[in-house]
C-alpha cells in the first residue's frame, strides 16, 4: 500500500516527525525521485544537528546515487550555507532540517541548480508522487552506473562570500551577543565573524538538536528573553538571534528591546540601494510595514508588494531583477546570495549600519520603524472563508477604505491597515495591524479580532 506523505509534503518543504511519520526508507526514496524529477547528473546535500539529520541525509545522498547522480555532501551546514554551496557549485540541493521546529521533527528544503526553489508548483507534487508509489512497488530501477558521494567542506567560502558583499574592517568595536539557540548558528557564527572588530558573547552555541535551553524559533518572544537579558547585563550594542537553521536572524536593541523585521528590511533595503548606485527594485510581501515603501522610495528604489511566502518574494526577485526583499517573519532575500535568504548577510549589514557611526541601535532603527504594529495574532475558526465574508461585509461600504484580495484580505484607511490571511494548514486567521499611533493600532484590532471571534 502506497504512503500517504499529504501530511508532510508541505507547501515548500518536506516536514514531519521521525520516524513516526517518515524515516530514512523514505528519505532515500525522496533522493532517487528527486534526481527523477530534476534530470541531476550530480547534486549538493547538507543537515544541520538534529539528531536524525545525518541517517536521514545519507539515506537520500544513497538514493541518489543509486539514480546515477553523484552527491557533494557538505555535512553540518546553515540552510544558507546550502543554499551558498547550490549556487557556488551551480547544482541542485537537499538541507536535511525541520527549522524551528521541536527536536522530534526534521526535513529537507530543496532547490535546484543556483539555490531556485523547489515547492509544491515547482516540483515537489511530483517527488511526493513518485515517493508514494515506490513506497507500495519498492526501490525504483537502479542506473547503470552508480553515482559517487564525495565530501566537502563550504564553511569559509561561506563566509568569505558573505563578508565580500559588506564591509566591516572600518567600523568601530561593538559588543554583540548572539543566542544561536543551540542551532547551526553555533556552526557558522564563529567562522563568519572572526578577525572582525566585534566582541562577541555567545549563547548557547553547542550544536545540540534536543534544544535543551529554548525552541530555536525567535518568533516566539518567550524564545528571545535570554538573550535580552543577557544584552542588558553585558551592557551590549546589539543582540542577534538565529532560528535553528539559522537563516533567519532577529535583532534587539541595546536596551534588549525586539527590533522589527521590517525595520531590518528598510535598514537594509536603503544600504542596498547605496550599493547600487541609488536605484533598484525592493521586494516586500503584504504585512511588512508602511515604513518599507516608504524609505525604499526615499532612497531612489521601486517597491514591489507581494504575497507572503519565499516562493513568491524569489519569483518576484527573478521576474524583477530585484535587488532585495524582506519579509514580516525575518526571511531576507539577497540578489548577490542567488535570490536565496540569508539572516547572516542582514546581520552583517545591521553590524555594518551600527558600527558605521555613534549613536546606540535605538536611534538608528527609528527612522525605519515609523508606525505601530500589532505583530502577528492567530485565532482559531471554525469557518474561514465566513470569518473573511464578515470582515469584508463590515468594511467594504465604509467611506475612504480600499480592501483588496491578493493574499486573503487587506483592508487600508487613511490612518491604518490590517491583513487576515487564512493558514493553509490549520485551521486559523492570521491578522496583522497597523497604524500611525498605538491607540488607533489597538482599536482596530479589537475591533477586527471581535469580528473574527464572534
Amino acid at each position: 500500500m502506497a504512503a500517504d506523505l499529504s501530511q508532510i509534503v508541505k507547501a515548500y518543504d518536506v516536514r514531519g516527525v521521525v520516524p513516526d511519520q517518515w524515516d530514512e526508507k523514505l528519505a532515500e526514496l525522496f533522493g532517487a525521485a528527486f534526481v527523477r524529477i530534476t534530470d541531476a547528473t550530480a547534486i549538493v546535500v547538507g543537515h544541520d544537528m538534529r539528531p536524525s539529520s545525518p541517517g536521514l541525509s545519507r539515506a537520500f545522498a544513497l538514493g541518489a546515487t543509486a539514480q546515477g547522480a553523484d552527491v557533494t555532501e557538505i555535512g553540518l551546514c546553515s540552510t544558507d550555507q546550502l543554499y551558498y554551496a547550490s549556487g557556488a557549485l551551480n547544482l541542485p540541493g537537499a538541507m536535511f532540517t525541520a527549522s524551528h521546529n521541536p527536536a522530534e521533527y526534521n526535513g529537507i528544503k530543496l532547490c535546484r541548480a543556483g539555490a531556485a526553489p523547489v515547492g509544491r508548483d515547482t516540483g515537489l507534487a511530483d517527488i511526493r508522487r513518485l515517493a508514494e508509489e515506490w513506497s507500495a512497488s519498492g526501490a525504483p530501477e537502479p542506473a547503470a552506473t552508480t553515482g559517487t558521494i564525495s565530501r566537502r567542506d563550504t564553511l569559509d567560502d561561506y563566509a568569505a562570500h558573505l563578508r565580500g558583499l559588506v564591509d566591516l574592517t572600518a567600523i568601530r568595536p561593538l559588543k554583540v551577543v548572539v543566542d544561536a539557540g543551540n542551532g547551526m548558528g553555533g556552526h557558522t557564527v564563529p567562522t563568519v565573524l572572526a578577525g572582525l572588530p566585534l566582541e562577541v558573547v555567545p549563547m548557547y552555541f553547542e550544536l545540540d538538536g534536543t534544544f535543551p535551553n529554548h525552541e530555536a524559533n525567535p518568533l516566539d518572544p518567550a524564545n528571545l528573553v535570554d538573550l535580552q537579558t543577557r544584552v542588558r547585563a553585558e551592557g551590549a550594542d546589539i543582540g542577534l538571534a538565529f532560528d535553528g537553521d539559522a537563516d533567519r536572524c532577529f535583532v534587539v536593541d541595546e536596551h534588549g528591546d525586539p527590533v522589527s523585521p521590517s525595520a531590518i528590511t528598510a535598514l537594509v533595503a536603503s544600504r542596498e540601494l547605496a550599493r547600487n548606485g541609488g536605484s533598484g527594485t525592493i521586494i516586500h510581501n503584504l504585512i511588512t510595514s508602511w515604513s518599507v515603501p516608504e524609505v525604499v522610495k526615499e532612497h531612489g528604489g521601486t517597491p514591489v508588494r507581494t504575497r507572503v511566502g519565499h516562493s513568491f518574494i524569489k519569483q518576484e526577485m527573478a521576474t524583477t531583477g530585484a535587488i532585495f526583499g524582506g519579509e514580516h517573519s525575518a526571511h531576507y532575500y539577497f540578489k548577490d546570495f542567488w535570490n536565496a535568504d540569508t539572516g547572516m548577510l542582514a546581520a552583517l549589514h545591521v553590524l555594518a549600519a551600527l558600527g558605521g557611526q555613534d549613536g546606540p541601535l535605538s536611534a538608528l532603527v527609528s527612522s525605519y520603524d515609523r508606525y505601530a504594529g500589532s505583530g502577528e495574532i492567530n485565532s482559531t475558526v471554525a469557518d474561514q472563508a465566513d470569518r473573511l465574508a464578515a470582515i469584508k461585509a463590515a468594511y467594504g461600504d465604509r467611506d475612504g477604505i480600499t480592501l483588496d484580495e491578493l493574499d486573503g484580505l487587506t483592508v487600508t484607511a487613511k490612518d491604518w491597515w490590517f491583513n487576515v490571511r487564512p493558514s493553509n494548514t490549520e485551521p486559523l486567521l492570521r491578522l496583522n495591524a497597523e497604524a500611525r499611533t498605538r491607540s488607533a493600532m489597538e482599536q482596530v484590532r479589537d475591533e477586527v479580532l471581535g469580528i473574527i471571534r464572534a
